[in-house]
């Protein structure tokens, strides 16, 4: 099979890589960029879990703290956090191991998430926002007793 240039034509590339690797044409797969990419695809996954955790995290923040703006706001919050949890969900199906990461996942997210807010209104020093509740479907922050 003729090489294909991986940095003229990433389509060509992989429709190249794909052919070679059904027809188990070893010797034409261009190793060092497939190596590469399939790297990359692992690492697009956890940064997808990481945006949709931040997204969500920061809404949950919105409708628990920031009370001025809840009235107008609330149920745009909860839309848009109903649609994170599906999407995270989703994406946690598809990638399972990354669920075992999640923990540590949300401990990264959670300063940048509260600096986001913070632009916004000011948060309280000890937040109350548990990655348990986070996750579950059917708990919103405006409807829990403290």
């Amino acid at each position: 099979m003729n090489q294909i240039n991986y940095e003229q034509d990433y389509y060509q590339w992989t429709q190249a890589m794909v052919k070679a690797l059904k027809q188990r044409d070893y010797t034409s797969i261009d190793w060092e960029n497939l190596i590469e990419e399939i790297d990359d695809m692992g690492k697009s996954q956890k940064r997808a879990i990481e945006s949709l955790l931040m997204r969500l995290t920061e809404h949950l923040l919105k409708l628990k703290y920031w009370d001025q703006e809840k009235t107008r706001n609330a149920k745009h919050w909860r839309s848009e956090i109903v649609n994170f949890r599906i999407l995270l969900h989703k994406r946690l199906k598809d990638s399972p191991s990354l669920k075992a990461k999640l923990d540590e996942t949300y401990e990264d997210i959670l300063p940048g998430c509260k600096r986001s807010v913070e632009q916004l209104f000011n948060l309280p020093e000890n937040i109350k926002l548990d990655l348990n509740h986070i996750l579950d479907e059917d708990w919103f922050p405006d409807s829990d007793i403290d």
